[in-house]
């Protein structure tokens, strides 16, 4: 019993795994391009007052928390 012939043969199959993978590894040391701009960071304005902390009552409860 002969085995039919089929045209994939297993070098044909090995070349073609290693040239995948040689691909792969290309692909993976090209940068990317990052076509995304940032948003340009608008500062705060100053306190009127001056200073920036305020007694808020998140703030009141965790000096609460603190005291022994």
């Amino acid at each position: 019993m002969s085995q039919p012939e089929s045209k994939l043969s297993r070098r044909i199959l090995f070349a073609g795994v290693g040239t995948a993978g040689v691909v792969a590894a290309v692909a993976s040391l090209v940068p990317a391009v990052d076509k995304t701009q940032p948003l340009p960071v608008q500062p705060k304005a100053a306190p009127v007052k001056g200073g920036g902390y305020s007694l808020t009552d998140h703030v009141k409860q965790y000096y609460k928390t603190t005291l022994v």
